[in-house]
């Protein structure tokens, strides 16, 4: 072969040899403006369901904000009779534990019966008012304990037999309000949105050094919750589908 022949052949090799690593380039820089648009989309659309959220999130604390200040309104002057308290966060707390069950019982002390029989219609017709009742996903009644257990055989016994306890004393509560006949009209929604749940000693009130107060800690609570949780969640799962759409062959 002659050398001119070889110097051609050598430059055939490095034109297709450039050739192919142009088309690689080619493919690469391709490759990076998929990924860069799915960057952009993925970003606009956690940009948007974050808005969606923050503004979910910002309509039901004021709707948090009214039912507070309603609850208040009706219920202020009558709490401190009833050994009670509303916080901010809608719980209403009856905090005078020698007036509400027997000892080691579910049975409701007269006296409760009286509070709850004055409380719970006028409870119901605030939050089934038209401004709230569609927007709140449940009311609690919740019982609470103190640690304490006479003659349990261990903390965890203890804990057991205060769950049980708190659980028949929730059950009897909502049984007692929601038999009133001054809330017959809304026994459907009650239905739908009353639970009773016992939680035994698991959120104690403490004294200031950190100890139980075993009295305060024995209480029974009506708390609301809004559905503005079960809401953003929607709105994530709603945000999860597209990015698994995306990332899909």
């Amino acid at each position: 072969m002659s050398s001119l022949d070889q110097n051609q052949e050598e430059e055939t090799l490095a034109g297709e040899e450039g050739a192919h690593w142009i088309s690689v380039s080619d493919l690469m820089a391709g490759l990076m403006m998929v990924f860069l648009l799915v960057a952009v989309v993925f970003m606009v659309i956690v940009q948007k369901e974050s808005e969606r959220m923050r503004e979910v999130a910002e309509i039901y604390q004021d709707l948090r904000e009214a039912l507070y200040e309603d609850l208040l309104e009706e219920f202020e002057e009558d709490l401190p009779g009833w050994g009670a308290k509303l916080s901010p966060d809608l719980v209403i707390t009856f905090q005078d534990s020698g007036a509400l069950y027997e000892i080691g019982s579910a049975n409701l002390r007269p006296r409760f019966a009286e509070i709850l029989k004055e409380f719970f219609p006028r409870y119901v017709n605030v939050i089934t008012s038209p401004d709230y009742r569609e927007d709140i996903e449940e009311v609690r009644i919740e019982g609470h304990t103190s640690s304490e257990w006479t003659n349990a055989a261990s903390e965890n016994d203890a804990y057991i037999n205060n769950m049980r306890l708190s659980q028949a004393r929730t059950r009897s509560s909502l049984e007692y309000v929601i038999n009133l006949p001054e809330v017959n009209a809304e026994e459907d929604w009650l239905k739908r949105n009353l639970t009773a749940n016992g939680l035994s000693s698991s959120q104690p009130i403490l004294n200031p050094d950190g100890s139980e107060n075993e009295e305060l800690s024995r209480r029974v609570e009506f708390r609301v919750r809004t559905d503005a949780d079960s809401r953003i969640r929607a709105i994530l799962e709603e945000q999860r589908r597209p990015v698994q759409e995306i990332e899909e062959p």
